[in-house]
């Protein structure tokens, strides 16, 4: 694992630090963590971790000056400057402590490497909204720049990012002088947080402190905190209950003290109802040497129970499957033949994998069989093998030997999720010892309403399981967060891990309940319990059936007004899913997803031979909509220098930078354009606020199309700001189409960030206001004979359609699982009733009043139609 390079010809060296995996993985940037003070870095820039591993270990060397009480997150301030909060799982405080184990103080020097905290991943990922950990650099101004590394990493070896150093870095943890004499004191706040003020609450206060000139301090008792900083503010472990004020000298102190102070009593944006609840029972592990999660429920009689490993009802009957033995010989050929048998075997099973993830749509499936090709290439595996190999041994049984003893060693480990990566490295080092051995491996055959009873199923096992003979399964091994029940999960199968071994006695025919839900087996039911479970799978499964059946079929309303139900897609793979799920075209093509994560921009060639395998998806009678790079600097690409701005998302963003950098703008259209033939090609620019950029950008399209030869191309942008929706009858006069992104629309229509932890709530696209915006653009289109579409996340809400299509919103795109339902919907409404209930919300002043208005409007259609 390698993170991103840095220049090695610049004329002065710069100062660097290198941080170490703090634990084993895969990253993620920040923006994809489920909590918007690490999305949107009020904490601090840096990286996330999905971790495999329980031990947290110091990235860097320095000295802890927090340990929170919770003993979730720490901080270490390195002796190069930057201060490095490492912060476990999500929601994590409010566990109080249970499932993590500090194995440091706080005021300790620390080694990089050194293990710093252990935590139950099993009671951890139970008690927590996610595990994913953040490793962020709390002092922003110490560092210039963050290479971080991709991909999965290793604790303790891998290097996790690389840090170029301010010139100010091994000082800027020093105190400011501040010469005012303005100095104020607000009275004393009680704090409402149930647990202090942590990350969370603490990154908000800083942030806001931020604002002010004056230096600004948090004071608790006879300690004090620098308010602006995170570090600090976390560094007085505050508790519930606690007393504190803020003081504040400069030329705004006394602005500072009364809106910090207020901030404080108001929780600094937690949500003070959640934080309160109490966290979840922690599982208890059991005592065998492999244990699983702890059972949910108490069996009663003809009644075995395990984890839930994926939901659902399934009546069938007993299959046992038992994986038969592979034998190998323990002498081969030379060592040079039974290397090279080896290195043939490890390619093969590589290429089966390959052939095997191909055959999969669904993209998380794919990526754990991926996982399984990585092992294939893993350097310990085969150095132990060719250890073998050296001694004399056969390649068979100098791989067996190898894959089993590091399987053995992670299924000792007192670490359950370590322990179901141990299933991985047996399947893959049974898919090659199979090779070696020349035994055909073959998908699992079993008759039509099958539960499947094993001691242990491997991934590729469960992938390649025959869905309509396969009704569930339970294995006596693993649990709910091994790769078993993940592909479950995935494929809609019920099931249950961890399963008394009792089960592996179960006859074979005989009748069972499975309940994946509650992770119990009803060994022996009666007419009623097979009854009553019969009717809760058909009222599932009946609406569901019906809305697939359908989903291929127009959505057409019950008076007669069309709306095209589309799909928002990234790639071609994406369209194909989206084509099987009914989907009539793509409504949404977000370019970006070609730019993201590289370093540099791609050939027109690449985007070209990309945005041509979409059309080529949809074939020349559907309509594909592709929109322009939407970045900015809030959404910044590594080899796009930007300006740092104070308000990004009111500065560069969507079609203003591609105007500024109109060679990456040509380059693309180019590209789009080469896709014309294949499809119904209409091209749209984002966040367009004025005419002039709406111009400017549909003149430079016009210049390519004319060097390509391209004529029939539909030329649309998106309302994503206020000013766009006012003057959408001008628009309209020279616009083919608008598509309406109701997720910005929202956030500038109502000054609210959709991210900000205290405004999120409230940044609400069934907002009046917005939904006024949304009738203005659908007035001024119709005016011209123009289309309006909806590709935001209001699109794919159910409970907003009626009102989009009472706005005159004739096109929803929306995410691919959304589909069959939003066009069965359409089919249960008239325009007429949802044109008299577009009116009606548009004279209602809140969302909460529209939300309850189409709630009633729902149950009286639902009411109607069964």
């Amino acid at each position: 694992m390698q993170a991103s390079s840095t220049k090695k010809n610049q004329t002065t060296q710069l100062r660097q630090l290198t941080l170490l995996a703090p634990l084993s993985g895969l990253l993620l940037p920040l923006e994809q963590v489920p909590d918007p003070v690490f999305a949107q870095k009020m904490v601090g820039d840096g990286i996330s971790l999905d971790p495999t591993s329980n031990e947290l270990l110091a990235p860097v060397a320095g000295r802890i000056t927090q340990l929170h009480d919770a003993h979730h997150a720490l901080t270490i301030a390195s002796d190069a400057g930057p201060e490095i909060l490492l912060h476990i799982g999500v929601d994590t405080v409010l566990l109080k402590g249970a499932g993590f184990s500090p194995l440091v103080k706080q005021g300790e020097r620390v080694a990089a490497g050194q293990a710093l905290i252990r935590f139950d991943a099993d009671a951890v990922a139970l008690g927590a909204r996610s595990l994913l950990t953040q490793i962020v650099v709390a002092n922003g101004e110490s560092v210039t720049r963050i290479a971080p590394a991709r991909g999965r990493v290793v604790a303790g070896q891998d290097t996790l990012m690389v840090l170029d150093l301010a010139e100010t870095a091994a000082t800027s943890r020093q105190g400011s002088d501040s010469s005012s004499t303005s100095t104020q004191r607000s009275a004393p706040v009680r704090l409402p947080n149930p647990a202090g003020l942590h990350a969370r609450p603490a990154a908000v206060l800083a942030a806001a402190a931020k604002k002010y000139l004056s230096d600004v301090r948090l004071v608790l008792g006879a300690k004090e905190a620098n308010a602006k900083s995170l570090v600090a503010v976390m560094a007085l472990s505050t508790k519930q209950g606690d007393e504190v004020l803020i003081q504040a000298s400069g030329p705004d102190a006394a602005e500072a003290t009364s809106a910090l102070a207020e901030l404080l009593a108001q929780g600094c944006g937690e949500n003070l109802a959640e934080a309160a609840s109490p966290a979840p029972a922690r599982a208890e592990p059991a005592a065998s040497a492999n244990p699983v999660a702890a059972r949910t429920v108490a069996a009663a009689a003809g009644e075995l129970v395990g984890v839930s490993a994926s939901p659902g009802l399934a009546v069938g009957q007993i299959v046992q499957f038992r994986v038969g033995a592979i034998d190998v010989k323990k002498t081969g050929g030379t060592p040079k033949h039974e290397r090279a048998r080896l290195d043939a075997a490890l390619h093969e099973a590589h290429a089966q994998l390959e052939t095997l993830k191909a055959a999969l749509s669904d993209a998380s499936k794919a990526q754990i069989l991926s996982a399984h090709q990585e092992l294939l290439a893993d350097p310990d595996l085969f150095e132990a093998a060719i250890a073998g190999i050296s001694a004399g041994d056969s390649a068979g049984y100098a791989w067996r030997s190898a894959y089993t003893g590091a399987a053995a060693q992670l299924e000792a480990l007192d670490n359950a999720l370590l322990r179901e990566r141990a299933h991985d490295i047996r399947d893959v080092g049974r898919r090659v010892l199979a090779l070696l051995a020349g035994v055909a491996q073959t998908a699992i055959q079993v008759p039509d309403n099958s539960i499947l009873i094993a001691e242990e199923l491997s991934p590729s096992d469960t992938a390649a399981l025959d869905r309509s003979k396969v009704l569930g399964f339970c294995t006596t091994t693993g649990g709910a967060t091994s790769h078993v029940a993940i592909l479950a999960r995935s494929l809609g199968i019920p099931a249950i891990c961890g399963i008394d071994a009792a089960a592996l006695n179960l006859a074979e025919g005989s009748q069972v309940v499975l309940d994946g839900s509650s992770g119990v087996l009803q060994t022996a039911p009666d007419a009623a319990a097979l009854d009553s479970a019969r009717l809760r799978m058909a009222q599932q499964a009946q609406r569901r059936s019906e809305e697939a059946a359908q989903a291929h079929l127009p959505a057409t309303t019950l008076d007669g007004q069309r709306i095209e139900v589309v799909a928002n897609v990234r790639n071609a793979a994406d369209t194909l899913e989206g084509l099987t799920h009914g989907a009539e075209g793509v409504g949404l093509l977000r370019s970006e997803f070609l730019f993201d994560e590289r370093d540099t921009a791609p050939s027109e060639e690449e985007q070209a031979q990309a945005y041509s395998a979409v059309a080529q998806a949809l074939g020349p009678e559907r309509v594909l909509v592709i929109r322009t790079l939407d970045v900015g600097g809030d959404k910044p690409l590594p080899y796009l220098p930007l300006p740092k701005e104070d308000n990004p998302f009111l500065g560069l963003r969507g079609v203003r930078v591609s105007l500024a950098r109109p060679a990456m703008f040509r380059t693309q259209l180019r590209a789009i354009l080469r896709a014309a033939p294949l499809a119904q090609l209409h091209i749209m620019f984002p966040m367009i606020a004025t005419l002039d950029e709406w111009r400017e950008a549909r003149g430079i399209l016009a210049e390519e199309q004319a060097a390509l030869g391209v004529g029939d191309v539909k030329v649309g942008l998106m309302i994503e700001v206020p000013s766009a929706a006012l003057l959408a009858e001008q628009f309209a006069r020279e616009a083919d189409f608008f598509s309406i992104g109701s997720n910005d629309l929202t956030q500038y229509t109502l000054a609210m960030d959709r991210g900000h932890p205290q405004l999120a709530k409230q940044a609400d696209a069934l907002h009046p206001a917005v939904l006024k915006m949304i009738a203005m653009s659908c007035e001024g289109a119709s005016q011209h004979g123009k289309w309006v579409g909806v590709c935001g996340g209001l699109a794919s809400e159910p409970l907003a359609v009626p009102v989009l299509i009472g706005l005159g919103v004739t096109e929803l795109s929306v995410s691919v699982p959304a589909i069959p339902a939003i066009k069965a919907q359409v089919k249960r409404l008239s325009l007429a009733a949802c044109q008299q209930l577009a009116r009606e919300v548009l004279l209602l002043g809140s969302a909460r009043e529209v939300r309850a208005r189409l709630a009633a409007f729902a149950a009286i259609a639902e009411t109607t139609t069964t």
